[in-house]
Parts: structure tokens; C-alpha cells; sequence
């Protein structure tokens, strides 16, 4: 008795179909990637993204003059608005010693950096003489 000649055949058609279908999902990844990256995000943290957080603490003064703390200095990105949040100590976090309460910094408004003016125009034109 002689084997069929299907067995072999039949094998050799199907790896050869499987072979082709992963080429073809491999070759439409590759062109996704290629024709459009996809937008990357990272996992936000519980602060806003456009508030930058200076470390440690400085002195901060009223624009008016009427009172100099120790505190944060907390720039909003988007406008370059520069706040201080009093802490009234060295450390990060407001304290007072007096209250059993956990204090509320209010913030100070401290001026604005104009984040406009970087330009190379700018630039060129504070490097001159």
C-alpha cells in the first residue's frame, strides 16, 4: 500500500499559508508605524504639567515690598507667570508652629517672564556689544 500523496501536501499548503498571513500582519504593523506614529503620552502625575516647581526654597518678596518670606517659587508654563507660595521655613511645605491645623499657602504674585521675546531675533540682539 502507498501513502497518499495528500498528507505532505496538505502540510507543506498550510505552513506555507500561515507563513504568508504572519508576513502580511507583519508588513501592515511596519506601514502603520512607517505612515503614522501614534501620539505617545506619559502617565500624568497629580500635578499639572505646565506648572514648574522650583526645588528647594527661596526668598520671596512682594512686589510691594510690604513682606519677605521663605517659600516655593512656582512658574505656569504656558504664560510664564512666576508665583511664591509662602512656607514661612526653610522647608518645602508650609509650617506653623502656633495652629494644630495643617497651614494653606496663598500664593504671591512675583512678575512674569516673557517667553515671547526667545527668539533668535532676541537673541542676536542681546548678543551684540
Amino acid at each position: 500500500m502507498q501513502s497518499q500523496p495528500t498528507g505532505p501536501y496538505r502540510l507543506d499548503l498550510y505552513s506555507k499559508t500561515v507563513l504568508t498571513l504572519i508576513a502580511i500582519f507583519l508588513g501592515v504593523i511596519a506601514i502603520q508605524r512607517i505612515a503614522g506614529p501614534g501620539t505617545v503620552t506619559a502617565e500624568s502625575s497629580s500635578s499639572p504639567s505646565y506648572l514648574y516647581v522650583e526645588p528647594g526654597t527661596a526668598a520671596i518678596r512682594k512686589p510691594d515690598g510690604t513682606q519677605q518670606v521663605e517659600g516655593k517659587v512656582v512658574i505656569d508654563l504656558r504664560n510664564g507667570d512666576i508665583w511664591g507660595f509662602p512656607t514661612l521655613s526653610p522647608t518645602p511645605y508650609p509650617v506653623d508652629t502656633t495652629r494644630s491645623q495643617p497651614p494653606v499657602s496663598n500664593p504671591v504674585y512675583l512678575g512674569q517672564f516673557d517667553f515671547s521675546r526667545m527668539t533668535p531675533e532676541e537673541r542676536q540682539k542681546s548678543m551684540k556689544p
